[in-house]
């Protein structure tokens, strides 16, 4: 048997773009021999996925799944090459058995799919890349529900808490997280609520309303910026800004409205959204 030694590695490398690691498993199967090793990466599909990896990877879809109990939701965004490969039933197969993946674990998806995402690459013949995923268990008395918006180009998780054991079967409640999961799609909120934007970001947004101010008393400065930062937080807090289906009543305002009917307390407790390459 040829010795596996670095050199050997790093011809096998460069002769199919396959990683160190690989390549050495390849050729330690192969005793050594570089037609046997290239022609064990070519079966397995490395060397073709490998060479596509450098081409990029900005089109795809958004999908979701729930879990066997229906109670954890996933959120997944995988990437591929072309529109054309994002609307192929193969393709969008794929993304929701992903999908199906997340709701098992918050480990890398990346990472525990690698070979599946492998021969996937090469069935299809364009570089996959499974981006990014979240998935929500419920915390504590909650329901988590998602929303997948303009054919997989936005998707959503939200969670919201309840006390009464019998809210989240009630119609009134299942209208409303739905609801939720629409207006996030909608109005792209960036943080949940005010407390939840970083220090940095509400100095610097202070800062810049001040200097949009002159000739004014500090003390009317102060209450001008304040003004502009219930304006900011409305904008980007989801608990602050308007519901998309009735503006005069915020997100809030709504959550207490449908407890009041539900005779609960109801609490949005966080949300994601995922838009295709943001």
């Amino acid at each position: 048997m040829a010795e596996i030694n670095a050199e050997l590695v790093k011809q096998l490398r460069e002769a199919t773009n396959v990683s160190m690691m690989e390549c050495k498993k390849a050729l330690v199967e192969a005793g050594g021999n570089m037609v046997k090793a290239t022609r064990i990466l070519r079966e397995r599909g490395m060397a073709v996925a490998a060479k596509k990896a450098s081409r990029t990877a900005n089109q795809g879809l958004i999908g979701s799944a729930a879990g066997a109990d229906g109670k954890v939701r996933s959120l997944v965004e995988v990437n591929c090459e072309t529109d054309f490969v994002a609307r192929n039933a193969t393709f969008v197969a794929f993304v929701q058995s992903i999908a199906d993946k997340a709701c098992e674990t918050d480990a890398s998806l990346g990472d525990s799919l690698k070979d599946v995402l492998t021969a996937k690459v090469a069935e299809i013949g364009e570089n996959l890349v499974i981006r990014r995923h979240a998935r929500y268990a419920p915390q504590g008395k909650g329901a988590v529900a998602s929303y997948i918006h303009l054919g997989g180009k936005v998707g959503v998780l939200a969670e919201v808490g309840f006390e009464k054991d019998e809210t989240p079967a009630n119609p009134i409640f299942k209208d409303l997280i739905r609801d939720i999961t629409l207006h996030v799609a909608a109005c792209n909120p960036q943080y949940l609520s005010p407390k939840d934007v970083p220090e940095d970001v509400v100095k610097a947004e202070r800062e810049i309303y001040a200097k949009q101010v002159t000739n004014k008393p500090p003390q009317v400065i102060e209450k001008i910026v304040d003004g502009k930062m219930r304006k900011f937080y409305e904008d980007m807090c989801l608990v602050n800004q308007p519901f998309v289906r009735e503006p005069k009543v915020s997100v809030t305002a709504l959550l207490t409205q449908k407890g009041k009917e539900l005779a609960d307390t109801l609490v949005l407790r966080r949300f994601t959204r995922y838009q295709l390459g943001q």
